[in-house]
């Protein structure tokens, strides 16, 4: 198993954007969305509100947090949003560098 780095305990460490973060991943429909966006890659709206099962309002409000959050990006031709995902946020919200911030020495 991989050796992590332990990092001291920060007092100038700016939280607000993980709890934004991390408050848009608290929602099992906002991790399905994630899912079905890392499994399909770029997808419109409109093959997601069929996935996802929900109403097209419900849905733009949950792209609409997780957009917000920098998770996914967004890209509109004519009438139709489509979406994928923002590797390189997740990647640092799921980084060795934020989970060493929360390990004890």
């Amino acid at each position: 198993m991989k050796e992590l780095p332990i990092i001291q305990p920060n007092e100038n460490i700016d939280f607000a954007s993980y709890v934004h973060q991390f408050k848009a991943l608290a929602d099992e429909k906002r991790l399905l969305i994630m899912n079905i966006l890392t499994r399909n890659g770029k997808t419109c709206v409109c093959d997601l509100e069929v996935e996802v099962n929900l109403p097209q309002s419900k849905l733009s409000y949950h792209l609409k947090i997780l957009y917000k959050a920098g998770f996914i990006h967004k890209e509109t031709k004519g009438t139709w949003s489509y979406y994928w995902i923002n590797e390189t946020v997740v990647n640092s919200i799921l980084s060795e560098d934020l989970c060493c911030l929360f390990r004890p020495n």
